[in-house]
């Protein structure tokens, strides 16, 4: 048998006010990765409409890694190294894809 306790934390501000909140931190924190043509582009970010979760927020970013990677591997790669994601955002949840 297992037991699970679930402790629940008051908050000083609404769900909304929080989702806002998060959604500002996550733009942030990709902009002060960003320097030089290196770090996190953002190539759409619009609102979504889900069956399931309901509405959200749709982002996809390219993150280039050329400039994280060791000398002897950029020197190999082209200049062009990247990654895209693609992620819905449905407070709280969140589904991520490529």
């Amino acid at each position: 048998m297992v037991l699970t306790k679930e402790y629940r934390i008051c908050m000083p501000l609404s769900v909304q006010e929080y989702r806002v909140g998060q959604l500002y931190m996550i733009a942030r924190h990709s902009l002060e990765q960003t320097e030089s043509g290196q770090g996190v582009e953002i190539i759409d970010n619009r609102e979504c409409e889900d069956p399931k979760y309901g509405k959200g927020q749709y982002t996809e970013k390219r993150i280039h890694l050329s400039g994280k990677l060791p000398y002897w591997l950029q020197a190999i790669l082209p200049r062009v190294f990247y990654i895209t994601e693609k992620a819905w955002n449905y407070y709280p949840y969140t589904v991520t894809g490529e």
